[in-house]
């Protein structure tokens, strides 16, 4: 496929375009696509030969700088002309879920009907001014406003759940939690921290519980937890292993010569954590990223196996505990660059149909953060991802995560980036919160997330997502912490 490039795109956005794939499947996930710019064309290759979506990054004005998607396009000789094709599929996307949810009992208010038909009228100018260059005026036009029509209509469905789950029950069970680091020199404030927050994620780090072999030490563990259950807050421990290589010990590596030995070092750990810990830790996450090959194996079995070894270990100690395990990239956006057997959505599905009992499935909606995070997207592509998940039939966790700022972070993972994108203006305190807000309240209205939960209470502390933390660098309380204040106390026991 190849794609005319309108002649008023920006130099740098054109290099953000070779992010592009072609989706399709029933989950819409990318298959492996090269994409190349040859002057003003972007041209898609890839192996499959069939239809799909395009989708790319591209800046929308008042909107941020999103992945957003066509409809489905056949292959085909001649080019698309790319920014018509990208409104007529936020076009297509926001019809169908504005009939969707309409026919579900959705009242949607006068304003977002009058920006559907503006949005349809620019795109019927855009059509007849074709091939005239002032085509692409009105199809950037006709995206703007389906664009901010999808946010303004997630916003309305979300506000609508809210007020009738409330109906049946004044306050939500839902869990509201907060990953707190074991390395922290200073605990949070209790008071202000429960007003956001009514759990504690509490991560163990095999590096520092385990910094030699055989070599312990769990202070730092035991005070996070002490002070976690002296304020009255519930615990998910864990996740006992990142997948991406995050906190292993150094001296794992020494002896660890196949993926046999490693499993039983992994096991062993978790066994080790959970025996002694769960007698007043009932739910544990045994791991992160699952699904995504790291350092520990490459085939997507290889994933599976190791992941229920580890519910399989926990399992044994008490057959009571509840288990979670993490998924990361949910959009499945490493499915552009490499070939893999499965999707983040069939890694899940498959990893179910094994028989392991989970309490839930995380799913990581951390956006603008590479390697780890996912490209910016608008709240209608993260309700259809987790309506997609839903059907699994396991409840979900949703870890949120979004930068405050796009420079540089001394004490976050150096690995990690700030530049997949950015929601409205762009990496602010102001933005964060924002996001923070719609994102975490469509989380809440969906009856089957049992736990929304923060990526990590401050960035003064060593943590993994530069400037995503609600206290800053300079232990000052972000605009984001205010918005999940806010949002426990209307909606959360």
């Amino acid at each position: 496929m190849s794609f005319h490039l309108p002649p008023t795109l920006a130099d740098d956005l054109r290099p953000e375009l070779e992010r592009a794939s072609v989706t399709g499947g029933q989950d819409h996930m990318p298959y492996p696509t090269e994409a190349a710019i040859d002057g003003n064309r972007l041209i898609l290759t890839r192996t499959v030969d069939e239809s799909g979506n395009l989708q790319t990054p591209w800046r929308i004005d008042g909107v941020g700088q999103l992945m957003t998607s066509t409809a489905t396009l056949m292959e085909r000789a001649s080019p698309y002309d790319l920014a018509i094709e990208l409104a007529r599929g936020k076009l297509n996307q926001l019809r169908c879920q504005t009939a969707e949810w309409t026919l579900g009992g959705l009242l949607t208010p006068d304003i977002l009907s009058d920006q559907i038909k503006e949005s349809i009228h620019a795109f019927s100018r855009a059509l007849m001014a074709l091939p005239n260059p002032d085509a692409t005026g009105h199809a950037e036009q006709a995206l703007r406003v389906a664009s901010r029509a999808s946010h303004e209509l997630v916003r309305s469905y979300t506000e609508r759940v809210l007020d009738f789950r409330h109906q049946r029950q004044p306050k939500f069970d839902t869990l509201q939690s907060c990953r707190l680091e074991s390395g922290a020199d200073e605990l949070p404030q209790a008071p202000r921290f429960k007003e956001a927050f009514n759990t504690v994620s509490l991560g163990f780090s095999w590096r520092e519980i385990e910094p030699g072999n055989g070599s312990y030490s769990w202070d730092a563990h035991d005070r996070v937890l002490d002070w976690a259950l002296a304020n009255g807050l519930k615990v998910i421990g864990g996740p006992l292993i990142d997948f991406g290589g995050r906190n292993l010990p150094d001296w794992l590596w020494e002896h660890t010569t196949d993926l046999h030995t490693l499993s039983l070092r992994l096991t062993e750990f978790a066994e080790m954590v959970v025996r002694r810990y769960q007698p007043r830790i009932r739910t544990w996450q045994v791991s992160a990223g699952s699904n995504r090959a790291g350092i520990l194996a490459r085939r997507d079995e290889e994933l599976i196996w190791l992941t229920l070894r580890l519910a399989d270990t926990l399992k044994r100690v008490n057959p009571q505990l509840e288990i979670i395990v993490g998924i990361s990239h949910p959009w499945g956006e490493y499915l552009a660059q490499q070939e893999r057997s499965k999707t983040p959505f069939t890694f899940a599905d498959d990893l179910l149909r094994t028989g392991v009992k989970l309490a839930a499935l995380e799913l990581e909606f951390v956006m603008g953060v590479a390697p780890r995070g996912s490209y910016c997207r608008d709240l209608l592509d993260a309700s259809r991802v987790l309506d997609l998940y839903a059907l699994l039939g396991v409840p979900i966790q949703v870890t949120l995560a979004y930068p405050s700022s796009a420079s540089a972070s001394e004490l976050a993972d150096p690995d990690q980036r700030v530049n997949l994108g950015h929601w409205r203006a762009g990496y602010t305190p102001a933005a964060q919160a924002d996001w923070t807000d719609a994102f975490a309240s469509l989380a809440l209205c969906k009856p089957y997330v049992r736990t929304v939960q923060w990526a990590h209470w401050s960035d003064a502390q060593p943590h993994t997502y530069p400037h995503c933390g609600l206290i800053d660098a300079q232990g000052r309380e972000t605009a984001a912490l205010e918005a999940l204040v806010k949002l426990r106390a209307s909606h959360l026991k």
